[in-house]
């Protein structure tokens, strides 16, 4: 199968590199490492971000057609240049022109060639919210085992530096206002690379299947008689509530939660998720992508009924060494947040359960109130 993948790679550089040289620029994003170098104002990111030069690595089977990608006109790019055009200058998967011609002639190679070596695996795979300790053992192995690998931009570096080197990663992350790609070219990007004989791990943060659109992954590879395995993870709601201290359940509090998105249309400030049976005291509340829909979201909530002085919290980055946490009550959260200049990723809880975490503001003192009088009661009634 590997002799398969390097005859595609060759017979598409043959009539595809001759009009393209490789610029000294792209070449070395190639290496067989890791590399980055963020051009952000918050350096050392644990996540790979709109603003970081994304590993490009090669090796392995597919080596030769990271070579093929990676052929581009002899460029020079200006001093000063905005670091996000020099991102999307230099990221080989964004030349849709070019990457277009090579899956075409993929394409060809591969339907003469589909008996001799077969349809490659797809393996959708959840990272968990960041913490490398937090990996599935399942994930951890493919990992070492991968052809190539497209991952988000939640998925941490530290878990990208567990890939052997021998896999080819490439980024399709997606934050608010760009995307490397679109949804459709990566679907097509999978179905590309399994055609031609592939081992591909698709990592996402998180659960692939949580606000991941790991499903729409599925359902289009399996449509085209591509095998798909999912391999959960630990999604952010359950890891940084872990992390906090914060049962999602608790007898009294809290007996049902609701995973919510908060994500708006093109960019809006209004949520469009959050109905108003949302607003139950009795439920607990986990919103992803909320951060930019925040205030609007807070007062739809309390508008529909939920107590203004319910306990929330936004965490930054959770269970990674950057992590950053607000609390406080619904009503303030959002100049809470605002204050404290919280960026995404974020996550937001939202109920009584809250007030249990540890890092409750007066949590001690309830705690030591609560020991208290339980210690002042009478032997018998204690």
């Amino acid at each position: 199968m590997a002799a398969a993948v390097a005859s595609l790679a060759e017979k598409a550089s043959s009539s595809f590199c001759s009009q393209f040289s490789i610029s000294s620029h792209t070449s070395h994003l190639c290496r067989k490492r890791t590399f980055f170098a963020t051009c952000s104002s918050r350096s050392g990111s644990p996540f790979t971000e709109r603003h970081s030069v994304k590993p490009l690595r090669g090796g392995g089977k597919l080596d030769l057609i990271s070579t093929v990608l990676s052929c581009r006109k002899e460029e020079n790019p200006q001093h000063g240049q905005d670091c996000l055009e020099f991102e999307q200058e230099h990221d080989i998967a964004t030349r849709l022109p070019e990457l277009r011609q090579l899956l075409s002639l993929l394409h060809k190679d591969e339907r003469k060639q589909e008996k001799a070596h077969g349809v490659g695996n797809v393996f959708l795979v959840g990272t968990g919210p960041g913490d490398p300790d937090l990996l599935t053992v399942k994930a951890l192995k493919l990992m070492q085992t991968a052809d190539l690998v497209l991952y988000d931009r939640l998925v941490s570096t530290d878990i990208l530096e567990l890939v052997h080197a021998g896999a080819r990663l490439l980024y399709v992350g997606k934050t608010a206002g760009y995307h490397s790609r679109t949804q459709d070219e990566i679907h097509q990007l999978l179905l590309s690379f399994a055609e031609a004989g592939a081992t591909v791990l698709r990592l996402k943060g998180g659960d692939p299947l949580v606000f991941g659109r790991g499903g729409e992954e599925m359902d289009f590879l399996q449509q085209q008689g591509v095998q798909v395995r999912v391999v959960p993870g630990i999604t952010a709601a359950s890891g940084i509530a872990a992390e906090l201290g914060i049962p999602l359940t608790h007898r009294g509090a809290a007996n049902s939660v609701r995973f919510l998105t908060g994500h708006s249309r093109k960019g809006g400030i209004d949520p469009l998720f959050i109905q108003d049976q949302a607003a139950d005291p009795d439920s607990t509340l986990v919103v992803y992508m909320g951060l930019s829909t925040l205030p609007s979201l807070a007062a739809r909530l309390i508008n529909s009924g939920l107590p203004s002085d319910t306990p929330s919290a936004a965490v930054e980055r959770g269970t990674t060494a950057y992590q950053r946490t607000v609390f406080a009550e619904l009503h303030d959260l959002p100049s809470e947040v605002v204050a404290a200049k919280l960026e995404s990723p974020t996550l937001i809880f939202i109920g009584r359960v809250v007030a249990l975490s540890p890092s409750w503001p007066g949590a001690a003192l309830n705690q030591e109130s609560t020991t208290m009088t339980t210690t002042s009661l009478p032997p018998a009634m204690v």
